[in-house]
């Protein structure tokens, strides 16, 4: 998840990221995930974990890397930085600037460390100043709750205009990709809702992936 020169020409085509449910049985998701990995230009997934038991949520990410990992998509633990190297992640996404400073040197230099749950524009500056590999906006917090759409979409211009960092903007929803992408986000991470029904999470995805391409601008 390299950073992008601001004012690329041409800007380099966004991707995407993919957030799962909670995964307390990898059994069970292997298969959706290696299916939806396949539909789109995915950038990264980050594997959220149900449970408590140390070992058991090794071996969940252990089984999932591979699935990712084989095919250059990046495996990301929501939280969890200090399992990362023993279930061979490849980094882990913090939540807030208390949990990033913590796992800061956890994880670096070797591996990626992403933070989210930014509630103010200098929680995101000092973010990146600090060496954060990307900056995630309009994700929800624990209760589900997000800024309006509109907030979002000003946060995301805001940081495309300015910083170097990548930035991953969160879609609610199919309809909001395309205005994500207008606004200048670097990744589109499209939330748990895409695998409500996993016999449909693919063709989800490839529709997300189509509204990556936007129109080329006419002159």
């Amino acid at each position: 998840m390299a950073s992008r020169p601001k004012q690329a020409d041409p800007r380099p085509a966004p991707r995407l990221y993919l957030v799962t449910p909670r995964i307390a049985d990898s059994t069970t998701f292997s298969a959706p995930l290696a299916a939806a990995l396949v539909a789109g230009d995915v950038a990264a997934v980050l594997l959220r974990l149900a449970g408590t038991d140390e070992r058991a949520l090794i071996n969940i990410a252990k089984t999932l890397g591979p699935v990712a990992q084989n095919k250059d998509v990046a495996l990301l633990l929501d939280g969890h930085a200090d399992l990362v190297a023993r279930a061979g992640c490849d980094g882990a996404h913090l939540t807030g600037m208390a949990e990033f400073g913590a796992a800061f040197d956890v994880l670096k230099p070797d591996r990626i460390a992403g933070v989210g749950g930014l509630t103010t524009r200098h929680d995101a500056m000092s973010a990146a100043e600090a060496g954060a590999d990307y900056v995630m906006f309009g994700e929800p917090d624990a209760q589900g709750v997000r800024p309006a759409f509109a907030a979002i979409e000003e946060r995301v211009a805001w940081w495309a205009e300015v910083f170097e960092a990548p930035c991953v903007a969160f879609a609610a929803s199919i309809d909001e990709v395309a205005p994500l992408v207008r606004a200048g986000a670097d990744f589109i991470a499209l939330g748990d809702w895409i695998w409500r029904d996993p016999r449909t999470a693919a063709a989800t995805i490839a529709d997300a992936a189509q509204r990556l391409l936007l129109p080329e601008p006419t002159a």
